[in-house]
């Protein structure tokens, strides 16, 4: 378990001293590692199922452009003991995690403190995102009331993630990204940290549709798949029209593996009498 603080430094925005850092990538290094991320959804509005999240699939669409693939989704309710259990377990077990949800102004956003909590430091006032939220709430009523300041409040040693949509800034604390619930600021705050963080080849897709139950073509998916163990293939089946079909979308960090890899599923299903249609139906 890493411990201690979120940072070497308060604002340097390095790794813990216990954690290796993450290697440079650069276009001349090109590296074959994997880059993963557990994204953390926290809120009982979630659960309750009167709010629909979103931000899985923004997050995890971000993630890929970024070359880091979200390998694990979280959801637990606003309580102090749930949160830091799962905030330890995905922390230590990938390179980067994300939690949406719990940093508003209420007394029920806890996700600052729990995070604190589990990393064994104490929650501050930020200087610069009280001065953020000073300047925002000037000419507001009410001004920067005390509920408001506790958007303010980070663990100790975080730096901050621009939020340009409404003031309140997200928090990164090593490699957590304490990110907001609602869509459309996560979106904002997630375009801010693009390309600041380290990350393998961006994972490409292309995607064969073909009218048939998936169940028919199941051999032949195994088969390509496994002539190129640099691929994977997944198979997403649908009812339209009254019949049945699937989309095969096939995932690689190499460009000429991926063509080789549709170029054989393209064959194999011709040869074996089915039609396809390139680029999905």
């Amino acid at each position: 378990m890493q411990a201690g603080r979120c940072a070497l430094s308060q604002g340097t925005g390095e790794a813990p001293s216990d954690r290796l850092p993450l290697p440079l990538m650069t276009a001349d290094t090109q590296t074959d590692r994997i880059y993963t991320a557990g994204l953390l959804v926290i809120g009982d509005e979630i659960l309750s199922g009167r709010t629909h999240d979103k931000n899985i699939a923004q997050v995890a669409s971000w993630l890929q452009v970024q070359g880091i693939r979200l390998s694990e989704v979280r959801v637990v309710a606003d309580v102090m003991e749930r949160i830091v259990e799962a905030v330890n377990a995905l922390r230590e077990n990938y390179d980067y995690l994300f939690t949406t949800g719990g940093i508003g102004p209420t007394h029920d956003d806890i996700t600052v403190d729990a995070v604190a909590k589990a990393l064994g430091v104490p929650v501050i006032v930020h200087p610069e995102a009280r001065a953020i939220l000073e300047r925002y709430y000037a000419d507001k009523p009410g001004g920067l009331t005390e509920a408001r300041l506790r958007m303010a409040r980070v663990p100790e040693g975080s730096d901050l993630i621009p939020n340009r949509m409404s003031g309140a800034p997200g928090i990164k604390c090593g490699n957590i990204h304490l990110m907001a619930g609602v869509p459309h600021i996560t979106a904002g705050m997630l375009d801010a940290l693009t390309g600041t963080l380290e990350g393998g080849a961006p994972l490409k897709a292309e995607t064969i549709g073909c009218w048939t139950a998936e169940s028919e073509v199941a051999d032949i998916l195994r088969e390509v798949e496994k002539a190129h163990e640099n691929c994977q293939i997944g198979s997403y089946p649908f009812f339209r029209e009254g019949r049945v079909g699937a989309n095969f979308v096939v995932r690689s960090t190499d460009e000429t593996e991926l063509a080789a890899c549709v170029h054989a599923l393209c064959d194999a299903l011709s040869a074996a009498g089915y039609d396809f249609t390139p680029g999905g139906i």
